[in-house]
């Protein structure tokens, strides 16, 4: 919990006390603290901005100086009321003080990982449209294809500079919490949590340039939802592109205020597998990938911004999860510009199967049993495991396949830092988080960095004596 919040919930807890309780008259003073409660949440509110989970909190503290003022005009010197009354008042304050607890502790807002690398990180975020392309999503014939892309890169590192939020607009989330059986305002508060990144920060001069990594979210996801990998990767000096995918994304705001839903058409709950337009729009959104490198490259080129000449362009790479890791994969067989892969938790599409991969590839899953415990249906457990094992058969190029036993599918994500309690409602599996966050982000950045940048490293060769969990295999052509 935040400071306020605590300060709050602690003088809630004192004013109940001394409300309840016979106090000797040289304590009586203490009921003086009932009435403060409402201007302290005021504080709350205006300092670190109100949450949802504090509302039992915000309501009691008003209910406090009313049951003062009640203590003060009808029953002098004596508990709020009379008898049973009182008592039942004092219950449902507890109840409401015990409830604004749990949910700030269910709920937090909380910190993702500090990142590892040695430059800070700074963030500039785009609206692009495609001109070339109608938008498959849309029932107008004449829209354009829109994307929104954020842009996290090595920065000079500012310690007192502001950090921008996880989510500008956490309102557009609602189908995401829907995908996970929660109400739509769950997610309202991830606008409160903060990342290591300031905005439009100077770009870093350790380097000339940097190798670009795009990154797709996942069905249902948004951009934001990998941000604990992203910053990871660029605090190690690359400079990684986030793609929101309207239509296949929660929701995705455009600056002038409109936004566009999640399709339900995407997702089918009562079909076993993919929904048809799903496998119809996955090419499409790989395009979004093409689309969006060459707006990246066109910026790089410009005489003049922020990234002028600072994206190394010849060093491109591609991760995603979910279905971003397939529209990573896909957007490989599209665009020879990109020069390496890494799909996480995901089938292998059917048309990159049938011709081959030239990029290195690695993959990242978890074996059948923990899908299996996880809850999944066997038919998509089949899917992604065949075609797993059917990519990194492939001999056209280096092939890595990490298998990370325990990991749940939200694991490969930021889902797990949302609540401590992720594990218990079985949306993550029985490694710890920041132990799952360590895993990917090693092999993430071992990947990338033989690839694009030439470093030599053992880890991807064999077992790891520091990563025991996870199993990993390597096939080269």
């Amino acid at each position: 919990m935040r400071l306020l919040e605590i300060v709050l919930l602690a003088v809630e807890a004192l004013a109940l006390v001394a409300l309840a309780a016979p106090l000797p008259a040289p304590m009586r003073w203490l009921r003086l603290v009932a009435p403060l409660a409402p201007l302290v949440a005021g504080v709350q509110v205006a300092v670190e901005r109100p949450r949802w989970q504090m509302v039992p909190a915000y309501v009691l503290s008003v209910l406090l100086l009313a049951a003062w003022l009640v203590q003060r005009t009808v029953v002098r010197g004596g508990p709020a009321g009379p008898g049973w009354i009182a008592w039942v008042a004092i219950s449902l304050g507890a109840l409401g003080l015990a409830l604004s607890i749990a949910l700030a502790v269910v709920f937090p807002v909380f910190r993702l990982p500090h990142p590892t690398g040695p430059h800070g990180i700074g963030t500039v975020t785009y609206h692009w449209v495609d001109a070339e392309r109608s938008d498959v999503f849309s029932d107008d014939p004449a829209a354009r294809r829109e994307v929104m892309v954020q842009i996290w890169y090595p920065a000079v590192n500012d310690p007192s500079a502001p950090r921008v939020p996880y989510v500008r607009n956490a309102a557009i989330l609602g189908p995401l919490a829907r995908l996970v059986h929660a109400p739509t305002f769950v997610l309202r508060h991830l606008a409160l949590v903060a990342t290591e990144a300031v905005a439009d920060a100077p770009v870093s001069t350790d380097e000339p340039s940097y190798p670009l990594l795009l990154f797709s979210h996942g069905r249902g996801g948004f951009r934001g939802h990998n941000t604990a990998q992203v910053q990871e990767m660029a605090s190690h000096g690359y400079i990684v592109a986030t793609i929101d995918h309207p239509g296949a994304a929660a929701g995705v705001e455009f600056p002038d205020g409109r936004v566009a839903p999640f399709d339900p058409r995407m997702y089918d709950p009562e079909r076993v597998g993919h929904p048809p337009f799903l496998d119809r729009a996955l090419r499409f959104l790989a395009e979004d990938v093409v689309f969006v490198l060459d707006r990246l490259t066109a910026l790089s080129r410009a005489a003049d911004g922020i990234l002028a000449e600072r994206l190394d362009l010849e060093r491109v790479g591609i991760f995603g999860v979910s279905l971003g890791g397939a529209i990573g994969v896909e957007a490989c067989h599209l665009d020879p510009r990109i020069g390496a892969c890494l799909a996480m938790d995901v089938f292998v599409p059917a048309d990159v199967l049938r011709s081959g991969l030239r990029q290195p590839l690695m993959l990242m899953t978890r074996d059948a049993r923990t899908m299996q415990h996880e809850g999944w249906a066997q038919a998509d457990i089949d899917e992604t495991q065949t075609t797993v094992r059917a990519a990194f058969a492939d001999p056209s190029s280096d092939r890595y396949l990490a298998l990370v036993p325990g990991m749940f599918h939200g694991d490969f994500a930021d889902l797990p830092f949302m609540t401590p309690i992720a594990s218990r409602l079985g949306l993550s599996g029985s490694i710890a988080a920041r132990r799952a966050h360590r895993i990917v982000t090693a092999y993430m950045l071992a990947f990338f960095d033989r690839y694009l940048k030439g470093r030599a490293t053992t880890l991807l060769d064999g077992p790891s004596a520091e990563f025991p969990e996870v199993f990993i295999e390597t096939r080269r052509p």
